[in-house]
């Protein structure tokens, strides 16, 4: 049994793709956690979509057996973390259970925002921080740059930071000596009543709910019998064990150590993500402050394309939100798509990786909504509403001001591409709040209206600067501005699930967009059909697509023209008669293409 001072708790934070995960399998494959058999790349992306899209969407975590130089051996217990903004808060659930993070800085890239951002959330949680620069193998790569970066932009010392290519394997033995000697122990006595985190969980059909759990205090062994303080819920202890990155039984966890939990739970609700566990005879005298909890940014509702997989979707729904704590859903029914779930997000790439798992992980096929943020309404009265679905907006008379979520934004992009930049934030009603240079990159920050992000604010910064702005942000405040509802009707009658909020003055442009998509969308009737964008009781486009057409003058050879012109006047007012009760069905494939093509 290892002692609690040769334990060290750290987390791999960086950037998108500076190389978290390859670093990752580098370490465990330098202190033998697989054997050379069972490695492959990117070990701990253990899902299929991670592995598909090279992103880390899950934080993992794995223990390692390191021998030092000086002879002493250490466990190591290691969480790689995501590096994408929307899912920050998987980053800062792994902080939370460690004591130390290797901040990992790519030599030819440099410091990049979300660098920024996870740094940030590691100095609030008191972390020892260890500056690793990586890809040092790659030609263009400048180190004594990066270093100087990580000093100016950040603040940290990085005079000793540690070199090394994960991809290849050089500077890894220092790399683990640093971690053994720089970072701190755990702290915590094994002879306390037992404090432990729940760090995450997630649902395995054949042990129920599996937890992972942070041992802060006191000691966990099978058998035990456990009161999760904040569910109000009691539970043995089936299994714990720690992931090697295998699942290996261990009979007790420790004071300082990490692993999971088994207590064959099948009610999901009795998990909560940050709920403190101790026993239940002999509790602790306060629980673990937990997180933070999340702060859906994005809404979108979501709808089975079968409505008999309506329960489906609610219990896929459950078992996802165990897995992933930002996910938030509620019931909700629409008179285009029947009954579905509203859904909040921490952003965009957030609600498509929900929305794939959902397709691939459980097998169904959905139709999703236009995304949009939430508002404040302010009745008249003084009295206020939240507005999550803009199809909900009261109507304008009884209305005083609304409010929509504006964020801080931070950009950083090569100079050679700032105008383009500039551009795009001017155009998305953004305000420049500041601009600085770190050697041939430009720092933006922006204040930017949400609801100008969601759609495809980041393909078109990742476009004008040819991938190479990295974009980060955070929530800042709610502002008044002068927002409409904008309908979209389709032969007179609105349709729900196109209704959007949108600044006055953008709002032609965007309905005559959505107007023109819809005419290539919809199939064509017997009749014309008008397709129209209103604020209100005024249109503001339109379009109009035209019937199909019989030729009823085909057997008329000759003759007289009048004879023709009766046929057509007949035909005109049967078409006129069949418009008056025809129903315009909008096929599935048309709305979630009009949807997906949100903004030009």
């Amino acid at each position: 049994m290892t002692d609690q001072k040769n334990i060290r708790n750290f987390a791999i934070i960086a950037h998108i793709d500076h190389g978290k995960s390859t670093l990752a399998d580098r370490l465990i494959q330098t202190c033998g956690g697989l054997t050379d058999r069972e490695m492959k790349e990117q070990v701990l992306d253990n899902m299929e979509l991670e592995r598909e899209r090279g992103i880390t969407i899950k934080a993992q975590t794995v223990r390692l057996d390191y021998s030092a130089k000086d002879g002493s051996l250490y466990q190591l217990n290691l969480m790689d973390t995501p590096g994408h903004v929307d899912f920050a808060y998987e980053v800062s659930r792994s902080l939370a259970a460690c004591e130390g993070s290797l901040l990992i800085v790519d030599a030819t890239q440099g410091v990049e925002a979300q660098t920024l951002a996870n740094v940030y959330q590691a100095i609030d949680n008191d972390h020892e921080i260890i500056p690793v620069i990586n890809k040092i193998d790659l030609p263009a790569a400048d180190v004594d740059r990066v270093k100087q970066q990580i000093e100016d932009v950040i603040g940290i010392d990085a005079s000793d930071a540690i070199e090394v290519s994960a991809k290849t394997g050089v500077g890894i033995s220092d790399l683990l000596e640093a971690i053994v000697t720089r970072l701190p122990a755990p702290k915590g006595e094994l002879d306390a009543p037992l404090k432990a985190l729940l760090v995450d969980s997630w649902y395995d059909s054949y042990l129920g709910v599996v937890i992972l759990t942070r041992i802060f205090e006191g000691q966990m062994s099978e058998k035990d019998k456990l009161r999760f303080i904040n569910a109000k819920a009691i539970q043995d202890a089936e299994q714990v064990g720690v992931f090697t990155p295998k699942l290996v039984r261990s009979k007790t966890l420790k004071a300082g150590e990490m692993g999971y939990l088994t207590c064959g739970i099948k009610d999901i609700s009795e998990t909560n993500i940050g709920d403190t566990i101790t026993h239940e005879r002999n509790q602790c005298s306060a629980s673990l402050k937990g997180f933070k909890p999340s702060v859906p940014m994005v809404f979108c509702s979501l709808f089975p394309a079968d409505a008999n997989d309506y329960d489906k979707l609610r219990d896929s729904l459950g078992k996802l939100a165990l897995n992933d704590a930002s996910l938030h859903y509620e019931p909700e029914n629409s008179m285009a798509l029947g009954l579905g779930f509203r859904c909040g997000f921490l952003g965009l790439l957030h609600m498509e990786i929900i929305q794939e798992r959902l397709s691939r992980e459980f097998d169904l096929d959905l139709i999703p909504t236009a995304p949009s943020v939430v508002y404040h309404v302010y009745h008249n009265d003084g009295s206020r509403i939240e507005l999550y679905n803009p199809a909900d907006m009261p109507d304008p008379v009884y209305i005083d001001h609304i409010e929509e979520p504006w964020i801080k934004a931070t950009i950083l992009v090569p100079d050679e591409y700032l105008g383009g930049l500039l551009g795009l934030c001017e155009e998305r009603r953004g305000i420049q709040q500041n601009l600085t240079y770190v050697g041939n990159r430009a720092m933006l920050v922006y204040q930017l209206p949400l609801n100008e992000v969601v759609f495809d604010f980041y393909d078109r910064l990742k476009s004008i600067s040819r991938g190479y702005a990295s974009f980060d942000y955070e929530f800042s405040e709610y502002k008044e501005d002068d927002l409409v509802k904008m309908s979209i009707l389709v032969n007179g009658e609105p349709v729900d699930a196109l209704a959007m909020i949108v600044h006055r003055s953008q709002a032609e442009r965007r309905g005559r967009g959505m107007c023109e998509r819809l005419k290539d969308l919809i199939p064509r009737q017997m009749f014309k059909i008008a397709i129209q964008a209103a604020i209100g009781g005024k249109v503001i486009a339109r379009e109009t697509l035209s019937a199909m057409r019989k030729d009823v003058t085909a057997k008329c050879y000759g003759g007289d023209v009048s004879r023709k012109r009766k046929l057509l006047e007949k035909q005109k007012k049967g078409k006129k008669k069949m418009r008056q009760y025809g129903n315009v069905e909008i096929p599935q494939t048309a709305f979630i293409a009009a949807l997906k093509m949100g903004d030009d």
